[in-house]
């Protein structure tokens, strides 16, 4: 059987197929947008070889990603050496091959910017799962994280075939609920306690999305909107 992540498909425009049942939109590259600013932004599977970018990008943003991820055990450093890198790949690689998880890399022209998960993935009765990303500080203020989320939010839908999808915002963090309002997501609750984020537990607003809660998709809405000017 190929290995999963070696082989990389590419989506352009809106998929037609039927997802598959074990491995629903993995590997699966998306179409890519062309945002206001000319930058080209798509989403393709995390590979072995990312370790290096995703550590050092990290790394820098130190400031910008502490405060707002899951308690890390060690320090910061610790969290994102070799051995790091390692353990969180093969935990993504074996979540990814029994379709549990689709992890998946921002691209700006190429170039890794950041990441977009989709995680706990149910499908039957239940059919839905999470969506989280973050972005390289040298990319934001762009939109990329807008373009990214709604990327993320159709790929869900129309290549893992979800009927739900769902995201978590701190209450000091609106620039992650905006980037969520943008791509249609609504406010369902407020969660008390629901992470331990930077050695505390903190509070989060929940927010969803349907699969036929719109007649279009996030990245058509987002080019009616002009955060995004092209998709190819």
């Amino acid at each position: 059987m190929l290995d999963p992540f070696r082989r990389v498909g590419t989506m352009r425009g809106p998929a037609t197929a039927e997802p598959d049942a074990v491995h629903p939109g993995w590997p699966e590259a998306t179409g890519t947008v062309v945002m206001p600013s000319g930058d080209e932004v798509r989403l393709r599977p995390l590979v072995a070889r990312d370790g290096q970018a995703w550590a050092s990008t990290r790394v820098v943003d130190k400031a910008w990603l502490k405060p707002v991820e899951p308690t890390q055990p060690g320090t910061w450093i610790e969290a994102h050496d070799d051995a790091a890198w390692r353990r969180n790949f093969r935990n993504l690689r074996d979540h990814a091959q029994n379709g549990r998880v689709v992890p998946l890399v921002i691209e700006v022209n190429g170039d890794f910017a950041g990441q977009v998960t989709i995680g706990n993935i149910q499908h039957g009765s239940i059919s839905e799962a999470w969506i989280g990303y973050w972005v390289y500080s040298a990319h934001m203020g762009k939109g990329i994280a807008t373009a990214a989320c709604g990327l993320g939010t159709d790929h869900a839908f129309q290549r893992i075939g979800l009927h739900r999808l769902t995201a978590t915002y701190l209450p000091d963090n609106p620039a992650s609920g905006r980037v969520l309002a943008h791509n249609g997501y609504r406010e369902e609750g407020y969660l008390t306690g629901n992470l331990h984020i930077d050695g505390r537990w903190r509070d989060h607003h929940f927010v969803a999305q349907l699969v036929d809660e719109y007649p279009t998709t996030c990245i058509e809405r987002l080019m009616v909107a002009g955060r995004v000017t092209a998709w190819r």
